[in-house]
Order: C-alpha cells, then structure tokens, then sequence
C-alpha cells in the first residue's frame, strides 16, 4: 500500500511486520520508502475501533464517568466509551451499549455527532461520538471485569471551565463536548 506526501511524491509500504499482539491493540513496524529513497521504519498501533457517547439528561447534565487511567497513573473524568466488540459492529450499538453497562443509563437512540482519530502519528484508532438525549435510569452498572467506574453528572458550563483550566484532557471527551456545545447550545 502506498500514498502520496504533501507534494503529492509516493510513498511506499515494503513491509508491516507485527512486533507485539495485545489484548486491545496489535503493535506493527512498517517498512516504508519515503520519497527521496530512504527506507525507513515507522511504527503502527492498530486498533479495532472504538464508540463514545455524550449522554445529556433531562436537567440538562452530562452523565460522566471517572476511572483510573493506567497511562496517565490517575483518574480521569470522560464521557462514557468503550471498545468495539469486533471491527464490524456498529458503533452506534457500541456507543448505546457502553452507557448501558458503565452508567446504568439507557437511551432508545443515539444521533451521530463525529468521528475522531486519537493519535494519527501512530495509530489507526477511530472512535465515533453519538449524542444521546431521553435517558431512562436502569439501575446498576454492568461492568467488565477490570473495570471500576464512578457516574457523576455535571452541567455543561463545569464543564467547559474544566477542559479551559486543562483539568478535563481526554481527546473524545474534549471532541464531544464542544461539538455537542457548538452544535446544540
């Protein structure tokens, strides 16, 4: 597989090689010819895909919810999210599903807000965002085995002081936020 650079000179894939197969992701180094010759390793983070959703409630808070992060070696807070169950489940379904079992919360339907991609400099992960509006408290939470999840509700203008403050950092949550302020509000 190649591409074209900036200057629209190709670039080619001579070879992906997997390094490391892991629970979420797969780690591969590309060997790649960039377009003055030189042959060059780039490395890849492939991802299955990921689904998140900005669920509002009837007063108008946002349902969050706050986990330990083991990158970052603290909690965060975020909109609710997960993984995709395979590269063809809709992320809709994901989205609708990973509020269900992290928040207790469901929602009938959910409406596209936008497609991210997290770090493109190495890694393929998209995660799509979804606005969810009507939401019905179930009860408890469903969740997986090494997960421990705590829901809070904030008002949007909380909100948006914690992201300006840098209190608030994740990408998807900043992404959907702001859209659904921006589109919405």
């Amino acid at each position: 597989m190649g591409g074209a650079d900036t200057k629209g000179n190709e670039i080619k894939r001579l070879s992906r090689d997997l390094v490391q197969k892991g629970a979420i992701i797969d780690y591969y180094q590309d060997t790649m010819q960039i377009p003055n010759g030189n042959v060059v390793k780039w490395d890849l983070i492939d991802h299955k895909g990921a689904a998140a959703i900005v669920a509002v409630r009837e007063d108008g808070k946002l349902i969050m919810v706050r986990q330990y992060r083991n990158a970052l070696e603290r909690d965060t807070i975020e909109i609710p999210a997960g993984g995709l169950n395979g590269r063809d489940e809709p992320t809709k379904q994901a989205a609708l599903r990973e509020l269900a079992e992290e928040t207790g919360y469901i929602a009938e339907d959910a409406e596209f807000l936008l497609s991210i991609y997290t770090t493109v400099a190495f890694c393929n992960e998209k995660i799509d965002i979804y606005l969810a509006r009507g939401l019905k408290e179930r009860g408890k939470q469903h969740l997986d085995e090494d997960e421990y999840v705590n829901v809070e509700a904030f008002d949007i203008e909380e909100l948006k002081k914690m992201i300006y403050e840098g209190r608030l950092q994740d990408s998807k949550t900043i992404c959907g936020i702001l859209t659904y302020v921006t589109k919405y509000l």
